[in-house]
């Protein structure tokens, strides 16, 4: 078995099972950046805790589901022990953003995943984006800019978590393309464990040796943290990874800051201005195009 793993395109209706654990996935995983604020520990060690808690319960839902944990031979293994370290180190950098930068700018830099990986795709199938997918792709952008225009920020006060919150978005990158490799040969369970596993036994010796502040007050936002993030999060996105085109996964990724905005208007009352209403609907319209014939050709 080698790194270079090809994979069936999936049928039509896997497409559409990916495409709504995609969204469901990235829905859990907006509410993110305010848990990890709300926890009182250091940001490796809030990520550390998230993967920690969230083990036995993947665990016992992979058995429950008929796709236990196992280990998967040491090419296999290899690929997502490598995905696990850059969704570690993603998840050190993006959480020392969030605490140095506002969470506009910090959903806004962390985001540059979802072009990276798309252009990934596109470079794997060996073609230029097709007018439907670059018209997917500027419409997306420009919908992350306006739904950003009103919360980010940019300024020499928040350049070192901008800076974080950008290298979080490449490292995360990385992890994606390692589990959309892994998840060719692997179930979407047992690949999630072993990732979640693996970044756990990392993250830990690294909060340590930095002196964080490892043991929480309250346990609260780290178990919702674990459930919502890693557990439902990545479990749906890890199981997308495995059906769905690197393009489409990279634009739905977009679809985190629009349900930040909106939770920010239904929990908090802060008012959505005709921009981020506009730049909503440019995303969710980007996601329709790339949902079209045009989108599905980068099925790899």
């Amino acid at each position: 078995m080698t790194a270079s793993i090809s994979r069936v395109p999936a049928r039509p209706s896997a497409l559409g099972r990916g495409f709504i654990a995609l969204l469901i996935g990235n829905a859990a995983l907006a509410f993110g950046p305010w848990l990890v604020r709300w926890a009182d520990v250091g940001p490796a060690a809030a990520g550390f805790w998230r993967l920690a808690i969230a083990v036995p319960f993947l665990f016992l839902l992979a058995r429950s589901a008929g796709q236990p944990a196992h280990w998967p031979g040491k090419a296999l293994g290899l690929i997502v022990a490598v995905a696990a370290f850059f969704f570690a180190a993603d998840l050190v950098a993006w959480h020392a953003g969030i605490e140095l930068t506002k969470l506009g700018n910090a959903t806004l830099f962390a985001n540059m995943s979802s072009f990276a990986f798309a252009a990934w795709g596109l470079w794997l199938a060996r073609r230029w984006p097709t007018r439907l997918q670059s018209a997917a792709l500027l419409l997306a952008a420009l919908g992350s800019a306006l739904l950003m225009a009103g919360s980010a920020e940019l300024s020499a006060r928040h350049l070192r978590g901008d800076l974080l919150a950008l290298f979080a978005g490449l490292l995360y990158t990385g992890y994606l393309i390692g589990i959309e490799r892994a998840r060719g040969q692997l179930q979407p369970l047992p690949t999630v464990v072993l990732a979640t596993a693996f970044g756990a036994v990392m993250l830990l010796p690294f909060a340590l040796i930095t002196g964080e502040r490892i043991l929480p007050e309250s346990w609260t936002p780290l178990v919702v943290l674990a459930l919502s993030s890693q557990v439902i999060g990545q479990g749906c996105l890890v199981y997308a990874l495995g059906v769905v085109p690197p393009l489409v996964v990279g634009l739905a990724l977009l679809t985190q800051p629009a349900i930040s905005a909106f939770m920010g208007w239904i929990v908090y009352g802060e008012t959505l201005t005709v921009l981020d209403w506009v730049g909503a609907a440019a995303i969710a319209i980007a996601l329709v195009l790339v949902r079209l014939r045009g989108g599905a050709e980068t099925t790899t």
